[in-house]
């Protein structure tokens, strides 16, 4: 084992794990918006408003009604503003354990606060379906059930955070940090396309929160024997490794600071990492949790090219996210931009870029080649949001990176609880014009928020971080280049 673990490096098995659990996590967060539309009545009233688009595919028709007469569960009569309002209530419970989860990740280490955030989520979401079918589709019971999955899930941001103050030095910062966080992606692609096949192969929109359930207990297992809260507590690391981790992570103290709260609220880069991170979630749930209703009562996709469909933007995004981040990474190594300009510059691609091409979307009529692709492009230029703020806690004050993290990500959730709901509200009647209003309003959320982290945002460490340097410490760090020469 140990000869294994001399040639394996903890960091990146780190990495892996945390790309795993955000896969999950959002796997476990998408799935009750791709069953909900087998889940609930959908009626097919004929419009004649021309923003509506006509059911002009016959095979489409005849799949979604014969795939709604033959699903083995009960299905319930909810209209748009109840399923918004179901969508919605993960992230009531999501916003409030973010902060708890920061301080709990910083002060007991992030393995334990993020596996058991997890575990909970995961067996909440295999229990769902019983729990749906015996309250007989209350929703009421349903939205609590989903405020308590987004109470397990809330601890995840923070405590991955945390974790990667720990483990990854700088100059792998965005490697590591997008390969952690474009889990969100994969698991978006993954129960996107896997969903519609379960549910149309198993006639049961059931069968899909078992899966993804699972799987998250699955994870939590192996997340408990393979990861470790800092390389201090790893019991098969190897010494080089850890004596490199050791000189190379910056700005983390040994002995844990007070929390600056006073400089957390008056800090104008952490106010401006919260509107960054506020107009990218706006952005991003709106098409996370109403793209598959928009392909489904809209364009009048069946489920099954619902799934693969809705799954190909986030391929794309993925793809965008990985190749930014070494990009990234690359760039600010070789000294051709400052850390600060790197993040401006990748955040502003992530916002202006989406706008554009989801404003292009909601212009392209009933055609569905031409909206699905105007809606890859969008969420193609979405991917470099990784490394643009969403590694900027770790910038700017390692030592409170959970923390800061719960705040910046806990706020920026609040959209998470409003934009399905508005979207439901906005959309009655499921026409173009309606959904025309709801992208107007992501575009222009998009747009002011990346201003914002363009005047106010910075890469730098700030004064609060309250790093503490001991003598040797600073004799280490002076000889950091010579000690790392000879440790190669």
């Amino acid at each position: 084992m140990k000869n294994i673990a001399d040639r394996i490096s903890q960091r990146y098995v780190l990495g892996m794990m945390g790309f795993l659990c955000t896969t999950n996590s959002y796997a476990l967060r998408v799935v009750l918006n791709v069953a909900i539309t087998q889940m609930s009545t959908q009626e097919s009233t004929k419009y004649t408003d021309p923003g509506t688009c006509p059911e002009n595919s016959e095979t489409n028709l005849t799949s979604n009604l014969v795939l709604k007469t033959t699903i083995k569960n009960p299905i319930y009569d909810w209209d748009e503003s109840t399923k918004g309002l179901i969508l919605s209530s993960f992230f009531w419970g999501y916003i409030v354990t973010h902060l708890p989860g920061g301080i709990w990740a910083e002060k007991y280490g992030g393995k334990h606060i993020l596996g058991v955030g997890m575990l909970i989520a995961s067996v909440l979401t295999v229990l769902t379906p019983w729990i749906v079918i015996a309250s007989n589709g209350n929703w009421a019971i349903i939205v609590l059930t989903r405020i308590i999955v987004g109470l397990g899930q809330g601890t995840s941001n923070p405590a991955l955070n945390a974790l990667l103050a720990k483990w990854v030095p700088a100059s792998e910062r965005s490697t590591i940090g997008t390969m952690v966080y474009s889990g969100s992606q994969i698991g978006t692609v993954l129960c996107s396309a896997i969903s519609g096949a379960l549910i149309t192969t198993t006639q049961t929109w059931s069968s899909v929160f078992y899966f993804f359930g699972g799987s998250g207990i699955l994870w939590y297992i192996f997340w408990q024997i393979l990861c470790y809260s800092s390389p201090e507590q790893h019991p098969f690391i190897s010494k080089k490794e850890k004596e490199f981790l050791k000189l190379e992570i910056e700005g983390v103290s040994k002995v844990r600071p007070p929390i600056p709260w006073k400089a957390f609220f008056t800090s104008a880069p952490v106010w401006a990492l919260i509107a960054a991170q506020s107009g990218h979630d706006w952005g991003f749930y709106t098409i996370l949790t109403d793209l598959p209703t928009y392909m489904s009562e809209v364009l009048k996709f069946n489920i099954l090219d619902d799934g693969i469909w809705n799954s190909i933007p986030y391929i794309v995004m993925w793809v965008c996210s990985m190749c930014s981040g070494k990009l990234c990474d690359w760039m600010i190594t070789k000294r051709y931009i400052s850390v600060t300009f790197a993040r401006k510059f990748f955040t502003t691609l992530s916002s202006v870029g989406p706008t554009v091409f989801i404003m292009a979307a909601s212009y392209s009529g009933c055609n569905k080649a031409i909206t699905v692709g105007m809606f890859t492009i969008a969420l193609f230029f979405t991917g470099p949001f990784i490394c643009g703020f969403k590694v900027n806690a770790l910038d700017i004050a390692p030592n409170h990176a959970g923390i800061l993290m719960a705040i910046v990500n806990g706020c920026g959730s609040f959209a998470g609880g409003v934009v399905p709901y508005l979207a439901g509200a906005l959309t009655e009647d499921h026409t173009l014009i309606e959904w025309r209003t709801v992208f107007w309003i992501t575009g222009g959320v998009f747009v002011v928020t990346s201003i914002i982290f363009c005047i106010w945002g910075s890469a730098d460490l700030q004064d609060w971080n309250n790093l503490e340097t001991s003598k040797k410490e600073e004799e280490i760090e002076n000889n950091k280049e010579t000690r790392i020469n000879e440790i190669a």
